[in-house]
């Protein structure tokens, strides 16, 4: 079935419009097996700022990106609902679950969504669901849905670079934000504002997973998943501790630390981050000249922003 396309050129103020309440989309938790990685652009003009003010969007983006923390998270299956009660106006499947580059960049042309469902709700309302994993659209034009009606599941199909649900909001054919809907220029965060029905905290960057391996790991097998899944065993010449992460900031810093059996200190260590990034990864460790003795192994990343601890992780590893 032919899916529709609008054109969304600013975005929309609704303070004097019926809001639309929304559920959240996800069948996740932020800061746990999720996080926003991208909101939605109110810079008017070629740079990009989220509605804080802060770095944590793209010249022109359109809606929210709600991404999970890996690739093996997307084919174990991570369910996307409606956010609200409405009609199914338009549906796409059957697009391939692959990263973008430049070698498919122009098969996608025009489709740019991937699989996708969009929704029409009262007073001009519509929300639509992109990039739904190949196989997975559980809803057809014209069904009528509620709230948390399945749609599909998350995947990786259209323009992106990570598995996640790209969710736009829009009111009479204009990008509302879900988090700032009421002025296209806010730079302060007011949760009984927000659309959604549950007010969601705002995430200025953190952390999205860390875990030991021997060596330092590839960045494809951090985000695919595969990082650190083999066991530490006493042979290890090394051990190291990886952290994936996301919205990066000049000067932040992000500490880890690595302690042993009985709490022994192990390793540890400050990097202060150059540039913003929307992912990235660090890894660090030590080498073991005698091996690795049995027993528990903690490690713990700690990462800080002007001197305020914006997020930790803390992992665990046995050693037999």
């Amino acid at each position: 079935m032919r899916f529709i396309a609008f054109a969304v050129l600013s975005l929309a103020s609704v303070a004097e419009a019926g809001d639309l309440r929304l559920d959240w989309p996800v069948d996740c938790t932020l800061g746990q097996d999720c996080h926003i990685q991208q909101y939605v652009d109110h810079d008017p003009g070629k740079g990009s700022r989220d509605f804080t003010c802060n770095g944590l969007s793209y010249d022109g983006h359109k809606g929210t990106d709600i991404a999970l923390p890996s690739l093996r998270a997307m084919q174990a299956g991570v369910d996307v609902y409606a956010a609200a009660s409405g009609v199914v106006i338009a549906r796409r499947d059957g697009m391939a679950d692959q990263y973008l580059t430049e070698k498919n960049r122009n098969s996608i042309k025009g489709r740019e969504c991937g699989n996708a469902v969009t929704l029409r709700h009262d007073d001009g309302w519509q929300t639509q669901y992109c990039h739904l994993k190949r196989g997975s659209v559980a809803v057809r034009k014209g069904d009528k849905v509620r709230p948390g009606h399945i749609l599909g599941k998350i995947g990786l199909s259209g323009s992106t670079q990570f598995p996640h649900l790209h969710v736009s909001v829009r009111h009479n054919e204009k990008v509302v934000d879900p988090f700032a809907p009421k002025t296209a220029r806010a730079c302060t965060q007011n949760k009984n504002a927000q659309l959604w029905r549950k007010p969601v905290e705002y995430e200025a960057g953190g952390l999205i997973a860390i875990g030991f391996a021997p060596e330092v790991p590839s960045y494809d097998a951090v985000k695919t998943g595969d990082a650190g899944r083999a066991p530490l065993t006493q042979s290890a010449e090394a051990i190291v501790t990886w952290v994936y992460a996301f919205g990066s900031r000049a000067g932040d810093q992000l500490r880890v630390r690595i302690s042993g059996p009985g709490g022994a200190k192990v390793f540890e260590n400050t990097q202060t981050l150059e540039k913003p990034q929307a992912q990235y990864f660090r890894a660090a460790g030590s080498r073991l000249p005698n091996g690795l003795p049995r027993g528990t192994y903690v490690t713990t990343a700690e990462l800080f922003r002007k001197g305020r601890k914006m997020d930790q992780m803390t992992h665990q590893m046995q050693v037999r």
